[in-house]
């Protein structure tokens, strides 16, 4: 296991820049339309795929990774929903923990169960601290994990909820208001979670046109990741992309 995809993150985190990152379900595309995504993410010089989701029910995985990884270079990260979700033609994984909720299943006990096959992958593993966030409707992961999310105007948790991700080891905060969010998380909890982490923060959920995704990124986003926008509007990858990579440098 390597940490190009991690060295990747965090270099341009330091540099400054932002990352832009369309979150694919294997559950919901075709060769086709893989192949539309791949295209427009090249032409829109997207920084990575995320594949993953909540259920997966389709057992295409592989297939899906595969094809992504056929048709272009850009990085393939599994975003995986439970522990059958690994493919070892990706390029990295993130662990998630779901440090928002007190579901011990989904703190450690999925992890317990998928270490020897993570393991034997050869994946880059990154460690990942996952906060879901109220976003307005219920959600499937809030529902698979039953567990209840951050509430959004609670910036005070979100802040001690990473701080704590953080100091345990993970490498990435990942805060998500869900694929159908109604409301996507807000600038002010972005910049209050940023402030107090140094390592990379994601965000994603609800963030449906190119404004919402460059605020956060002006908030404190390190990487915006979007899907459910996408599934209906693949075109919406180039507005997307150009704007968070539109966003000021700042060291």
């Amino acid at each position: 296991m390597t940490d190009q995809i991690y060295s990747s993150i965090t270099g341009k985190k330091k540099a400054g820049k932002k990352s832009f990152a369309v979150l694919i379900d294997p559950d919901k595309v075709d060769q086709r339309e893989i192949a539309k995504l791949v295209q427009l993410g090249i032409e829109a010089e997207v920084d990575y795929f995320l594949v993953g989701g909540s259920l997966v029910i389709s057992n295409h995985l592989d297939e899906v990774v595969k094809q992504i990884k056929k048709l272009g270079t850009i990085p393939v990260i599994l975003f995986p929903g439970a522990p059958s979700q690994v493919s070892r033609f990706a390029d990295a994984l993130l662990y998630l923990s779901l440090i928002s909720g007190r579901n011990a299943e989904l703190l450690i006990g999925q992890h317990v169960i998928s270490a020897p096959l993570v393991k034997q992958s050869g994946l880059e593993i990154i460690s990942t601290g996952y906060m879901v966030i109220d976003g307005g409707a219920p959600t499937t992961v809030s529902y698979i994990s039953n567990a209840s999310p951050i509430p959004a105007n609670k910036n005070e948790i979100a802040i001690c909820t990473a701080m704590a991700g953080e100091m345990l080891g993970m490498k990435l905060i990942y805060m998500d208001a869900g694929s159908g969010a109604e409301r996507s998380i807000s600038e002010s909890m972005i910049a209050a979670v940023a402030g107090v982490i140094d390592i990379p923060l994601v965000i994603g959920g609800g963030i449906n046109d190119p404004e919402k995704a460059y605020l956060n990124c002006k908030a404190g986003a390190d990487i915006i990741v979007v899907g459910n926008s996408i599934e209906k509007d693949p075109s919406l990858i180039m507005e997307m992309s150009a704007a968070v990579h539109s966003v000021p440098v700042r060291l």
